[in-house]
């Protein structure tokens, strides 16, 4: 039987979870909520890149990504972090929307999908 590799886990969920050399992170959230959007895709990237890096893998693997805005007018703003963030030509497929996050001061949330 494969194994499973979650990291972090709590009672509710997994802060990443890889099985047969797939990264699945949790929903990412910034740390530091005093930031206006961009600043918090920086805090949710940077967060990103340390869950990849645990297990043996980085941005330039990325498959998939889900993205969740408290509002879509941020889309610009987030993008232009995400865009200098990704490796040129190394963009996995992606949905971006605007949705109800668990906490108010929360601006944006990001789930991402890796390969090691």
């Amino acid at each position: 039987m494969s194994r499973i590799i979650r990291t972090e886990a709590s009672p509710i969920l997994s802060k990443a979870v890889e099985y047969h050399g797939f990264v699945y992170t949790m929903g990412v959230v910034a740390q530091d909520t005093s930031g206006d959007v961009a600043a918090q895709t920086k805090d949710v990237l940077a967060q990103i890149d340390a869950l990849l890096e645990t297990h043996g893998t980085d941005n330039t693997r990325l498959l998939q990504a889900h993205i969740w805005l408290k509002n879509i007018s941020d889309r610009a703003a987030m993008n232009e972090v995400w865009s200098q963030w990704l490796p040129e030509g190394q963009a996995p497929v992606r949905a971006c929307v605007e949705a109800k996050l668990a906490d108010p001061v929360y601006l944006v949330e990001i789930m991402v999908t890796a390969c090691r």
